[in-house]
């Protein structure tokens, strides 16, 4: 599995503050945590798990993110990762205001910090900084508004209540920024389908994903170029919060080793989770 491939599997949405709450927020005040987790394989073979947990009260949302490489690749690299991320909320789209992720494999660990406000990014760190690279396309300043980071992106509210498999839940474009590169994944819906799935069951909303790069990448690497001509790339949708908030059941990504699959063995209002207790754990924190 690519770098790149995994960045976008796990990636994986500005609104008025003076607009009105999202109409599911006073209902998540009284039972505003949820949690979900996953399976990651890649050829159908597992390779990790992750785990998330949102919580929500009024418009303010915060999400934590832990995914952990397991069998062979997790023996051989000791990967793991923490992520968290936090902000507002409003009709159809997040609006972060904090951001931290570290990523751990071998000796070798990265973290970024991100503050925002606006929808900007005001303060970034990366450690170790990226390497200079003269290929690379330059970040410009105005690649670091108007975006969400991909611990956010994960949260797909929708603008009022629809139904479960509605077009709404797709039709968006989450302009990403991870700390060092921004780039767009738009969605498409393409249909809805039940399911009886392994930790849900009910009308999913299936979207059509692309990966768009636009800076911080490097033009003409085999791994870009995959994954910009990449037409295998598809979200499950399926709803969270009584159909105004989505999250991903399943994510599924081509990458040149072979299909990466991200799929929930525990949902929100879902079946119970009947997958052994492998929970990738706080040891590797990521606090924003």
């Amino acid at each position: 599995m690519t770098a790149l491939a995994a960045r976008l599997a796990a990636a994986g949405i500005l609104a008025s503050p003076c607009a009105a709450l999202p109409a599911w927020a006073a209902e998540a005040d009284s039972g505003g945590a949820f949690e979900s987790r996953y399976d990651i394989t890649l050829m159908g073979m597992q390779v990790g798990v992750a785990q998330l947990k949102a919580s929500v009260a009024g418009d303010r949302y915060k999400v934590e993110l832990w995914t952990r490489l397991t069998g062979l690749a997790g023996v051989m690299t000791g990967g793991k990762g923490a992520a968290s991320s936090s902000g507002t909320v409003a009709g159809a789209m997040v609006r972060p205001a904090k951001f931290a992720v570290t990523t751990a494999s071998g000796d070798r660990s990265v973290s970024v910090r991100m503050a925002l406000a606006d929808g900007a990014v005001r303060a970034l760190k990366v450690s170790p900084p990226i390497p200079e690279r003269k290929q690379r396309i330059p970040l410009r300043e105005g690649d670091m508004r108007d975006i969400v980071d991909p611990v956010s992106a994960l949260l797909m509210p929708v603008a009022g209540s629809v139904a479960a498999g509605d077009p709404a839940a797709c039709n968006r474009t989450l302009p990403l920024f991870d700390g060092s590169a921004r780039f767009d994944v738009p969605l498409s819906f393409v249909r809805a389908q039940k399911i009886n799935g392994r930790a849900y069951a009910g009308t999913i909303a299936i979207c059509s994903g692309r990966y768009k790069p636009i800076s911080g990448h490097v033009p003409g690497r085999p791994d870009t170029d995959f994954m910009e001509n990449n037409r295998d790339i598809e979200v499950w949708l399926a709803p969270a919060v009584e159909g105004r908030l989505f999250l991903p059941y399943r994510i599924s990504v081509r990458s040149p080793l072979g299909l990466v699959v991200i799929e929930a063995t525990r949902f929100p209002g879902g079946l119970p989770d009947t997958a052994p207790q492998r929970t990738p754990g706080p040891a590797l924190r990521a606090s924003n």
